[in-house]
């Protein structure tokens, strides 16, 4: 796996699956309607994070890949990079931005069963992290592997970029686990290093969990029998490196595509409408909202920031302006980065926006469950406007969200794009619609 957001999911689905393998109901909310339970089966590889449960004596590789993250300076191993300058701590709260000696251990008496007892008697899961190269993704996966593990979870970390040999090293070792896993899940079927590994497994039972939003239309692109191309890219065809890998991509799409003996779930919290034969079960963060909170609330409001800008989809000084206005509007005082923002973006939010900057070293929310947080969530069009009100489902937190005017769009954005933002805020349900900024945004 390469993504905390991934890991989180895998952590969920696990718990899931093992509630329903006991017969036991999790804990509400209930799963969204048309959400069909998938009965508990075989022994799983999970590379999405990859699990791979079996007897073996050596832990098993499973791979969770996701979206390869931009190359970025180095930090030490587990260690969140120190939030940019102008990010200080409201006094007398804990800054979630530095590593929480004091994240409560699970409770032994949960019904989460342990690696022996797992569905239809497997073995211990292990999930095998593809190492990305982007320092804040890295921190938080660290403190994702440190959960994974409380819960009975083998964790195995693969250096997957380290070096011109470091995939054909890693490939190599999770080939034979791939082969002989009767379930395989995964976290972005978009990855390529997630489509590479697809066609060298056998399993008859493929599980793909949350990636975020992605999986909007990832549902959407296998219902119309496309291939897989994520939301903002242009899609356009092109360049020898894409034609190489053309085959592998058509397999891996085939992998995910169910068939008779060949069974596909997705796991997620997402509005989707799955095609024929796919199975979609309901991520309620039941596992979340039972190992943390409910969180303490603060007075004021907190900003969700986004990675929009980075992915060439929104124009950064409009984005800037956007946020400072929503700040002023709705009293917010701190501004949760997103792990792929910049430094340099950050720092400008800091010095224009007056925010304080919290670089969270999990995802948001575990973040927000374990609080303190604001009683108030603002955020544009992304993923937590559809996960927050079911972590924080029983707490008074609302959350508001706000669409991305088109003309914040930059002219190299897809044509998809402002589509793709208002489908995500238009099908969010629990949150709270703002329909305008006030007269000083931009």
């Amino acid at each position: 796996m390469e993504s905390p957001v991934q890991l989180l999911n895998v952590l969920e689905w696990v718990y899931a699956d093992r509630c329903r393998a006991a017969g036991q109901h999790l804990p509400a909310p209930a799963a969204a309607e048309g959400r069909v339970p998938a009965p508990a089966s075989g022994a799983d590889v999970v590379p999405g994070p990859v699990a791979v449960p079996g007897p073996a004596a050596e832990p098993v590789p499973v791979a969770v890949p996701g979206p390869a993250a931009e190359p970025g300076p180095a930090a030490p191993d587990g260690a969140a990079p120190p939030a940019p300058d102008g990010g200080r701590p409201t006094p007398g709260t804990p800054n979630p931005a530095t590593p929480n000696p004091d994240i409560p251990t699970p409770d032994a008496t949960a019904p989460f069963a342990p690696p022996s007892a797992g569905p239809s008697g497997s073995g211990a899961i292990t999930v095998v992290v593809l190492s990305p190269t982007d320092p804040m993704t890295r921190g938080q996966l660290r403190r994702m592997a440190e959960l994974a593990r409380d819960e009975g979870l083998t964790v195995r970390w693969e250096e997957a970029r380290g070096g011109a040999g470091a995939p054909f090293q890693t490939i190599g070792s999770l080939a034979p686990a791939l082969r002989r896993a009767a379930r395989i899940v995964i976290g972005d079927p978009f990855s390529r290093y997630v489509q590479l590994l697809l066609t060298l497994a056998r399993a008859r039972d493929l599980v793909v969990v949350d990636d975020g939003t992605a999986t909007m239309e990832f549902v959407a692109q296998l219902a119309r029998g496309e291939r897989l191309v994520r939301w903002h890219r242009t899609g356009r065809r092109g360049g020898a490196r894409e034609a190489v890998f053309a085959p592998v991509a058509a397999a891996a799409r085939r992998r995910l595509t169910p068939r008779r003996g060949h069974r596909v779930e997705v796991f997620s919290s997402m509005p989707v409408e799955p095609p024929d034969g796919v199975t979609v079960t309901g991520n309620a963060f039941a596992w979340t909202r039972e190992r943390f909170g409910p969180p303490q609330l603060t007075r004021g409001s907190d900003l969700v920031g986004t990675s929009l800008a980075e992915t060439g989809v929104v124009d950064l000084d409009r984005y800037i302006e956007a946020v400072g206005a929503l700040a002023r509007a709705h009293g917010a005082t701190r501004y949760f980065a997103h792990r792929r923002e910049s430094a340099e973006k950050l720092r400008r939010l800091s010095e224009e926006t007056g925010l304080e900057i919290v670089r969270p070293d999990l995802p948001l929310e575990l973040i927000a469950r374990r609080g303190p947080i604001g009683r108030t969530i603002l955020s544009f069009p992304s993923t937590v406007v559809h996960t927050l009100p079911l972590a924080l489902a029983g707490t008074e937190v609302k959350v508001a969200v706000f669409d991305i005017d088109p003309a914040w769009l930059t002219d190299t954005a897809s044509p998809r794009a402002q589509g793709f933002l208002s489908g995500v805020t238009g099908t969010a349900r629990d949150v709270h619609r703002l329909d305008s900024l006030p007269a000083s945004a931009p």
